[in-house]
């Protein structure tokens, strides 16, 4: 056996859900599923109820806090009815299930949390299709997803395969097609374990991709420029074009965004090189560290908690992600950026934290000398000292804040932006 297969066959000892916490889950949804069928029977309303996602495919990974998809199936004949009202008047039928929330979205669900324990579910209402090209909703599709995966993995290999990417995608950020996190879902990562037949045959692929790959598990296009004639153009825009074998007018991939990719792809190389149990261990960033570092290089060290008041989950996480990237985006003019990231709660609040150096003096590019006279004024109006150079201007300026100083400032002048932006709070933290 290889040192790579000895530390891999060490993490699933690891990310393997115990019995116990297997059984607590699946006793908690089967009484829910009894209660809530019976509770549709007695409002004679047409539905069928499965479990989807991880636990229903055997690819679910340990966790601090598990979750677990119930779709309620409805009939044909409640397309374009409101379903999800439906399933918030049956679930608040049913008595002692928890906490309900209802996320709303493209179509609104519920998420029950049990008291004391480890997991909560996410009641999801579907319309049953015959045909997937029919669906009115991506969550249509889930039982077609389900039903698929089931068939292909036969054996207990093939699952801990899907186990091992999904705990490395989980332990590196890049696990969930939410769009604060822009990577794989775990039906994309289930298909591309398929397709790559292991896990370590997935991390290479990634590893060395230079191009766009487009992965046709099914070979439902009979070539690359059938899919690209037959395929929306905004589905094709990320780095690996996934064919749904279930759909294949849809990329199981659309969510994944470059720059994920590119942080995942160098993660994979170091992996190879320098393979680590510790590579699928979730890391928290030790921002007590990572300011001494900072301090005994000579640079200065910023932390900051954002908070919206945006619903929580992708809502919430999407806000404070794009106001990150915009605020680095604005240190980074005045500032050289050695370090920075990003922690989301899962609720409505994140940390920000970077590590910087004064560039001391600034150069910001203006209008050409032959734009609008008004274009010219109000770059002027922006700048003290402004300068020409080669038919354009310039403006040099000299920047001697302390970062905390300059954070205040900036969130002053920029308050409204803020708002603008979703984010209603932003403190300086120690």
């Amino acid at each position: 056996m290889t040192t790579t297969n000895k530390i891999l066959k060490g993490v699933l000892v690891k990310i393997n859900p115990s019995k116990e916490e297997l059984d607590s889950i699946g006793e908690f949804v089967k009484k829910f599923i009894t209660e809530f069928e019976k509770k549709l029977t007695e409002q004679k309303i047409i539905a069928e109820v499965f479990v989807g996602g991880s636990y229903a495919k055997k690819t679910m990974i340990k966790k601090g806090l598990y979750d677990v998809d119930v779709f309620v199936r409805f009939d044909g004949k409640y397309i374009g009815k409101d379903i999800s009202g439906l399933v918030e008047k049956t679930i608040k039928k049913i008595k002692g299930t928890g906490k309900i929330s209802r996320i709303h979205g493209s179509r609104d669900y519920f998420k029950i949390e049990p008291a004391e324990r480890n997991f909560f579910l996410e009641i999801i209402p579907v319309i049953k299709v015959k045909n997937p090209k029919d669906a009115e909703n991506i969550t249509d599709l889930s039982y077609f997803h389900v039903n698929y995966i089931r068939k292909k993995l036969k054996t207990s290999k093939m699952l801990d395969e899907i186990r091992l990417a999904k705990a490395f995608c989980h332990a590196n950020k890049c696990y969930g097609a939410e769009s604060y996190i822009g990577g794989f879902s775990g039906y994309a990562l289930e298909l591309l374990i398929i397709y790559y037949k292991s896990f370590l045959g997935f991390v290479k692929a990634v590893a060395k991709l230079k191009d766009k790959q487009i992965i046709d598990i099914e070979k439902l296009y009979k070539n690359k420029l059938e899919i690209n004639m037959d395929m929306n153009s905004a589905k094709m825009i990320s780095p690996i074009v996934l064919i749904d074998p279930t759909y294949k007018g849809r990329n199981a991939l659309a969510a994944l965004s470059k720059e994920t990719f590119d942080d995942f792809k160098e993660v994979c190389k170091k992996f190879l090189k320098n393979p680590s149990e510790k590579a699928f261990e979730v890391k928290k960033f030790d921002l007590e560290k990572i300011k001494k570092n900072a301090e005994k290089n000579k640079n200065e060290f910023l932390l900051l908690e954002a908070k919206t008041e945006k619903q929580e989950g992708d809502v919430a996480g999407s806000k404070l992600v794009k106001f990150y990237r915009h605020f680095a985006g604005e240190l980074n003019k005045f500032y050289e950026v050695k370090e920075k990231g990003f922690e989301y709660s899962g609720k409505k609040e994140a940390e920000y934290f970077f590590v910087i150096k004064n560039k001391g003096e600034v150069i910001f590019s203006g209008p050409e000398t032959k734009d609008k006279k008004e274009n010219i004024n109000r770059f002027k109006q922006r700048h003290k000292n402004v300068f020409e150079k080669k038919g354009r201007l310039y403006a040099r300026e000299k920047n001697d804040k302390k970062i905390r100083d300059w954070t205040k400032d900036w969130m002053n002048a920029n308050a409204q932006k803020m708002i603008e932006m979703g984010i209603n709070e932003i403190r300086i933290e120690n």
